[in-house]
């Protein structure tokens, strides 16, 4: 009796799965009687480098290009060819008679386990294990369901035209900048329009000009009042001149109350999570990155097997999962969410099309928690901090809205109107599960405050108070990461000039890139010096400014990487071919490969040092990386890099801000920015002293933050290997 070969993404989702499935232990897989499970290590297999075609690609030249292969060929990644070799021969083994693919259900989980089947030319059938957690609740329920492999060919070919594009467009214009103007240039579809979103933004900022305004407050019976503009609506004016002459007329006036309006207003629960969403709020409330919020997930999803898919772009669940949400309640009530989700009617659970609706699901629901209990204590600090985020804001779909009672006084004194506002909470509703409010950028000038408001009626009061009020129009603020990625998920509002028709593409593709790659691009951002942190606003470097003025205009519009994607979505659901795609793009490449060429732009590099490269005698370049400045050389053939300075997490005993880790050798010193500095040997000796005050669990946690600062050449690592707290 032949047996299915389970093909997984990851050694602990294949573990799991082989557990499920009662195999056992070999050497990169795992038997039983039906079933071999084995595993990628993510890509075994990716797209040929350009001297796999010709060795003349081997050295970067302007004038050999654009390389367009005759046809895109596979080859086995060196660091994990050992496991490829493994997999393929359990692909040929005589007993396999079928392939069950069970890598992540997406479009590059699908590209994972394709690419391993064409470069082992296996044709055996293909069955596809598509499920949204790794519980064994989850995996038993999709080895009952599983889905015919051919259901899937068209999201393998939408995946393979991604990655054939990219490498095209990629691999091409980078090495045209990096020939054309002797730098360590980079661009991309989605990182070059990224770049220019940031500096549509930087300008709004250089260009804005600060104006004053003016505006009136009264006060009588305890309320303030603030007067507005008939005309206009607006309760300032640019004009001083007027707004003195209006305060003018109104001194030693009484106030008359004319109406006052009563509402009950409602605040619905917010929509459950995708991944962008999630790592908004994890950035904006914890600060971490949008890569350190999908690996904290990666581990909530694989490893505690708590928390669903996370590479989702939907905020929806669809009709078939509202039957489970009584056991994913069941399987949260620990500590606080106990007591909330106990007071959910599990019996008659019914939602609306806010947070059930089919349509808005294409490979994935929302981000909820799965129907495994969790233990909390097997959480660290970080993924107890993503957890809750994802727990509350999925309790929340079960609470009533909040309900609060708005009050506005309209008054009038002399014929200027004045208003006031007030509100009082009447139903905390689902805000008793989570402090979420949405967040509405507004100009605060422009608005009423919301103030305490005691009953009171119509008729003619003293006025006890009449002020003129000033202020200054604010800029933009620099976007973070955070906000980012809400640029990147609708960037049409921060490009000019953008079509009705192109705007309408970005909103249905998702805006730039995936939820899946956003992670990815913004690091890779950082990591290539094209952008950098001052505090936790991001900025261009002068390299990033550099490479906008140096690469083709289409690179840059956010609509490209929108018809790309919409092309795509197409190719997933057979209503286009590949062909016609690649073939498109290898046009496209040419043209753009030819505008660099013929470019009389010059690339500066104004961060030049006068310490030279160990390794070529070079200059050496300094560059800001995300934890600190770096010495890169100049010769992008010779690649030598070192740490000058990181950030780390010692903290400064004056300020107990973070310092930073200067110099080399015994020169090396802790430097804060309110002007405390220690030398390294000081610091050690600081530490042995403090050690013997502090408990082992506060050493040891500095400790393992400590191993989150992640750069090469890590001095502060360095310095503290073998050290010793007593």
């Amino acid at each position: 009796m032949g047996k299915s070969l389970v093909l997984a993404e990851k050694p602990s989702v294949a573990k799991d799965i082989a557990r499920v499935l009662g195999c056992k232990g070999g050497a990169g897989f795992m038997e039983g009687s039906k079933y071999v499970v084995t595993w990628a290590l993510g890509h075994l297999v990716t797209l040929a480098d350009p001297d796999h075609y010709n060795p003349q690609y081997k050295n970067w030249d302007l004038n050999v290009l654009p390389i367009i292969p005759k046809k895109m060929e596979l080859v086995v990644i060196k660091e994990t060819s050992r496991q490829y070799g493994i997999v393929k021969s359990l692909l040929t083994r005589g007993d396999i008679t079928d392939i069950i693919i069970a890598t992540d259900a997406g479009r590059e989980g699908e590209l994972v386990a394709r690419w391993i089947l064409e470069k082992s030319g296996v044709k055996k059938p293909v069955k596809r294990l598509w499920v949204s957690s790794v519980t064994d609740k989850a995996i038993k329920d999709g080895f009952n369901n599983l889905k015919d492999g051919k259901l899937y060919v068209d999201l393998y070919n939408s995946a393979k035209s991604r990655a054939e594009a990219d490498w095209l467009v990629g691999i091409n214009a980078t090495r045209a900048l990096t020939t054309k103007f002797n730098a360590q240039l980079s661009c991309g579809r989605v990182q070059t329009p990224t770049l220019a979103i940031i500096d549509a933004v930087e300008e709004s900022i250089r260009t804005f000009r600060p104006q004053k305004f003016y505006g009136i407050e009264a006060a009588a019976e305890g309320i303030s009042f603030t007067w507005q503009e008939q005309k206009s609506k607006s309760y300032r004016t640019f004009d001083k001149e007027f707004g003195d002459k209006v305060l003018a007329d109104l001194n030693g006036k009484n106030i008359e109350i004319k109406e006052i309006e009563k509402q009950v207003k409602k605040v619905y629960p917010p929509k459950l999570y995708d991944l962008t969403e999630l790592q908004r709020d994890a950035n904006k409330r914890f600060g971490f990155s949008a890569k350190e919020t999908l690996s904290i997930m990666q581990q909530l999803y694989e490893r505690h097997k708590v928390l669903t898919y996370p590479r989702t772009d939907s905020r929806y669940l669809t009709t078939d999962i509202v039957g489970t949400l009584g056991d994913r309640l069941k399987a949260i009530s620990v500590g606080d969410y106990g007591k909330l989700a106990n007071r959910v009617n599990r019996s008659q659970i019914k939602l609306g099309s806010n947070f059930v609706d089919n349509s808005k699901v294409s490979d994935h629901h929302a981000i909820i928690p799965t129907e495994q209990s969790v233990s909390l204590e097997k959480l660290n600090s970080n993924e107890r901090k993503v957890y809750d985020l994802v727990v509350r804001r999925f309790l929340t779909m079960f609470f009533p809205p909040s309900e609060y009672e708005e009050m506005t006084i309209k008054a009038v004194i002399g014929k200027e109107i004045f208003l006031a506002r007030g509100k009082k909470m009447l139903v905390k509703g689902f805000k008793e599960v989570s402090d979420y409010s949405e967040t509405v950028e507004t100009d605060a000038a422009s608005d009423l405050k919301d103030q305490t408001i005691k009953d009171i009626k119509r008729g003619t009061f003293k006025v006890t108070g009449l002020k003129q009020t000033t202020g200054q129009t604010t800029p933009p603020k620099p976007l973070n990461e955070a906000t980012l990625l809400t640029a990147m998920e609708s960037p049409s509002k921060y490009m000019k000039n953008l079509s009705k028709e192109h705007t309408a593409t970005l909103n249905e593709t998702g805006g730039l890139g995936t939820v899946a790659t956003r992670a990815d691009i913004i690091e890779k951002l950082f990591d290539s010096f094209m952008m950098e942190k001052r505090g936790k606003d991001i900025f261009l470097t002068s390299k990033g400014r550099q490479v906008l003025k140096l690469v083709p205009q289409d690179l840059k519009k956010p609509e490209l990487t929108a018809v790309w994607e919409q092309q795509l979505t197409k190719i997933a659901k057979g209503q286009q071919t590949k062909d016609k795609f690649v073939g498109e793009i290898i046009t496209y490449t040419q043209k753009i490969i030819g505008e660099i060429k013929a470019s009389s732009e010059q690339y500066k590099h104004d961060n030049m040092t006068f310490n030279k490269c160990p390794d070529c005698g070079k200059n050496m370049l300094e560059v800001k990386g995300k934890k600190g400045l770096m010495h890169v050389c100049q010769d992008r053939d010779c690649g030598f890099r070192k740490t000058v300075t990181v950030m780390t997490n010692a903290r400064c005993p004056q300020c107990h801000k973070r310092m930073e880790l200067v110099g080399d050798g015994d020169n090396r010193k802790f430097v804060c920015l309110c002007g405390f500095r220690e030398k390294m040997a000081a610091f050690e000796e600081r530490q042995k002293t403090q050690a013997n005050q502090v408990s082992k669990n506060e050493v040891g946690k500095f400790l393992k933050e400590q191993q989150h600062v992640d750069v090469k050449n890590n001095a502060l690592s360095e310095a503290l290997k073998g050290f010793k707290f007593d």
